[in-house]
């Protein structure tokens, strides 16, 4: 599947709801089936800088896809990270770098998260764009 095809299928699950209440306990139940990240990666390093909660985001290289794993302690932002890890992982570092995430203005996040919430949510998009650069200019040097 195509991140735009992941992303339309994200918009699609969050229109069967009628209002955030609904929404935000889909997020929060999103968060429970993110694939975690191991202990041995919840360090400092992998730390996103700019969320107001811990989030641990980890991204590992195997035949040609990127895959990331992730956490957080707070349940919102875990479910926030869940929804760009679902988007992001298991595609070429190119598709990653290149991806217009349109997902986020379609579900309405950015009206109805907290700004320190939304500036998270954009941090971890950043992080994961960082990390698929890293692995493609390695890959290139290889």
């Amino acid at each position: 599947m195509t991140i735009n095809e992941t992303q339309d299928e994200l918009i699609e699950e969050f229109s069967l709801f009628g209002d955030w209440m609904e929404k935000y306990e889909n997020i929060i139940q999103m968060g429970k089936e993110l694939p975690l990240i191991e202990d041995q990666y919840k360090t400092d390093d992998n730390l996103i800088k700019g969320c107001q909660s811990r989030v641990w985001l980890h991204a590992d290289y195997s035949g040609g896809r990127v895959i990331f794993t992730a956490d957080s302690d707070a349940i919102i932002t875990k479910g926030l990270v869940s929804m760009v890890v679902r988007v992001l992982s298991n595609h070429t570092p190119d598709e990653i770098m290149h991806a217009d995430l349109y997902f986020v203005d379609q579900i309405g996040l950015k009206e109805h998260l907290s700004v320190t919430r939304s500036n998270g949510l954009v941090s971890m998009i950043k992080q994961m764009k960082l990390y698929a650069i890293a692995i493609k200019t390695k890959e290139n040097a290889g």
